[in-house]
Formats: structure tokens, sequence, C-alpha cells
């Protein structure tokens, strides 16, 4: 009698350390699974498009992506191919493009990665500008961008390079290039 019992026993605290390990095998696979899906997006978008009126009801700024996918751990929003229109009617749309993008949490914040172009058509107002910089952070609220990069500056044949930059896209524009700053233009 006490043999079957000391096997029960045997039994029961062999099951309890089995179980025990199980547990703690199962409870290791679930967090590393939730590791790796941390930073996973909880939605997105092929063909990405957002739109946004000015103070007098026109059409302030436009925002397109070829895929958006947002993050709900950290809010953020990664674009691929981003292009932001800036529109100051009567004058030409400025057009912002970059490879690849990310809005901060609450859209205040666009940080355009690697390089980026800005280009504004001309117009009876002016010449056409294009400007080449990297990693340009733009404000859309604000239509106002800035840089610590290298930026050219190019209208005709008038090129202006400079390290950092800072612009205004909406009435008055303005656009200042903070350091080293360069030119070569053209005589008349």
């Amino acid at each position: 009698m006490i043999a079957k019992h000391n096997a029960f026993y045997g039994y029961v605290i062999a099951l309890a350390i089995v179980s025990s390990l199980l547990a703690k095998w199962l409870v290791n696979e679930d967090v590393e699974r939730r590791e790796a899906v941390a930073h996973s997006a909880d939605f997105f978008s092929v063909g990405y498009q957002k739109w946004q009126m000015n103070e007098q009801g026109g059409l302030g700024s436009h925002l397109t992506a070829n895929k958006m996918a947002h993050y709900s751990d950290d809010g953020t929003t990664q674009l691929e191919n981003p292009l932001m229109f800036f529109y100051n009617a009567p004058n030409p749309a400025w057009k912002i493009h970059s490879e690849s993008g990310e809005l901060s949490k609450g859209g205040d914040s666009l940080l355009l990665n690697g390089k980026v172009e800005i280009e504004r058509a001309g117009s009876s107002q002016g010449r056409e500008l294009i400007i080449h910089t990297s990693n340009l952070t733009v404000s859309p609220q604000t239509s106002f961008a800035e840089t610590n990069e290298f930026t050219e500056l190019r209208s005709g044949n008038n090129i202006t390079t400079g390290l950092g930059m800072k612009a205004t896209f909406s009435s008055p524009v303005h656009l200042e290039l903070l350091a080293k700053v360069h030119g070569n233009y053209e005589k008349k």
C-alpha cells in the first residue's frame, strides 16, 4: 500500500514539474511572439492621399504616397514615395518629394528621409526654382520646412548652395540658407 502511495505521489510530482516547465515554455514563447509584433502596422493604405484646407477655406496642402502604414505602438505613419504639395494661389504650387517619409503622431511633423527635391514651376511672378537637399522636416500645418543638410537652389542658370535651410512655402514665401552660402549667377 505504501508503495502505491509513493508511486502516486511520484507521478503527481513529475506531472507538476512537467506542467511547470510547459507553462514556462509557453509564457516565453508568448513573450517572444509579442516582441516580434510590437512595432507592426495596425492599418495601411495603397495610394494614400490627405488634403488640408487653409484658413480661408482654400486648398492649403496635399500629401500623397504610394503606400502608407500606421504603427499603433508609437503613433507614427511610414510613407513610401511621399509627395507634398503646398498651394499658394495664384502662384504655382510647391512640390516636395522624397523616397520615404515618417509622419509623427498627430501629423504635426513630416520627416522626409534621404534625398529630397523641392520644385516650384515658373510663372509671370518668377522663374522655376528647384531645391535639392536631404533629411527635411516639414510642418504641414504651417507650410514650414527645415534641414541641417547641404542644400542647392537652382533657378535657370543661377545656383546657390549652403549648409542648412529654413523655408516657408505660404505667403510671404521665405527661403534662407543657414551657413557656408555660395552663389554662381548668370550674367545678363
